[in-house]
């Protein structure tokens, strides 16, 4: 890695460190929060040299470091201190707007909003609520869907919880919040009633893996979802399964039964390295023409261009 990709790359510390070096500990908090958001106007200009297709970034949580945790709440919310996030966060969000780069957050799995533990329910909002304050920093949260702070629904309270959530939501997040449908408790179908509410976030092998089905672009649902988004063009997740568990079935779409005789459902879910089967690839990609895909793996921006070259190749 060269000197500029390091520049686009993001700092933290941890609580631990803070704790153990107090004289230096604000200072750091200082440094790291004008460095990461520095970082992201330079992340979202490299970006805005990619063709139009893959002008998306998605944001990193760690941001800023411990907004809400216990012994650094309070000091975030110093005046001083909101006015500086305001000032350094609205350069973030005027220059994806100007450059058309989309921008998004997807805050970690341990948010859950309809746990049957109400002490989960209020630090997961307190976890969204950080998100939608960056969001609103950025100049965003002002109408529906103008960003994207996507979680999942998985919690025992399932939907019949989402109502006593929603009501405790800031209007910034109610107008950013996008809900994913997963493997196990919260699938499309399951979803698809808070549409009214929220833009729903089609992860194509999540519902795979769900159900078996490779959800074909006509799908009598997919103008549900797109009615979801209230006008804004929707934005899909796109993954595969790890390379040593589809490699048999390289040249072809397995069906679900047939991965299952390999491994669990548990390890189907992992995203692959890249987008090494060109037929599953084939199949993600006529979603395109309704909606943004966003890939979730872990080479990245490398399997983004592999994907988004296969698509050129095709039209």
């Amino acid at each position: 890695m060269n000197a500029v990709d390091r520049e686009l790359n993001g700092r933290s510390t941890t609580m631990r460190w803070l704790r153990e070096h107090p004289e230096e500990a604000e200072q750091r908090q200082w440094d790291i929060m004008n460095h990461n958001t520095t970082a992201a106007v330079k992340m979202i200009e490299r970006v805005a040299t990619l063709p139009a297709e893959r002008r998306m970034v998605r944001l990193g949580s760690e941001m800023l470091q411990g907004y809400t945790e216990k012994d650094w709440k309070a000091w975030w919310q110093q005046i001083d201190v909101q006015n500086h996030l305001e000032r350094i966060f609205a350069s973030i969000g005027e220059t994806a707007r100007r450059l058309d780069v989309r921008l998004s957050f997807h805050p970690g799995q341990f948010c859950c909003i309809v746990s049957n533990n109400p002490g989960i329910v209020e630090r997961s909002l307190e976890e969204l609520e950080y998100h939608a304050d960056m969001a609103r920093w950025m100049g965003y949260g002002k109408s529906k869907l103008d960003f994207k702070i996507n979680v999942h629904l998985s919690g025992k309270l399932g939907v019949a919880g989402f109502d006593t959530a929603w009501q405790k939501m800031s209007p910034e997040l109610r107008n950013c919040l996008t809900l994913e449908n997963d493997e196990y408790q919260a699938g499309l179908d399951v979803l698809l009633p808070l549409g009214k509410r929220v833009g729903i976030v089609l992860d194509i092998h999540h519902h795979f893996i769900n159900t078996g089905e490779y959800i074909n672009s006509q799908d009598h649902r997919i103008s549900q979802v797109i009615d979801s988004w209230q006008g804004v063009r929707p934005a899909i997740h796109y993954s595969q399964s790890r390379e040593e568990h589809i490699a048999e079935f390289i040249d072809i779409m397995p069906s679900l039964e047939q991965l299952l005789t390999i491994t669990n459902k548990a390890k189907l879910r992992s995203h692959s390295d890249f987008y090494n089967n060109k037929q599953l690839n084939a199949w993600a990609l006529t979603h395109l023409e309704w909606a943004d895909i966003q890939t979730e793996s872990k080479g990245k921006n490398l399997a983004a261009g592999q994907l988004f070259n296969q698509w050129q190749e095709s039209i």
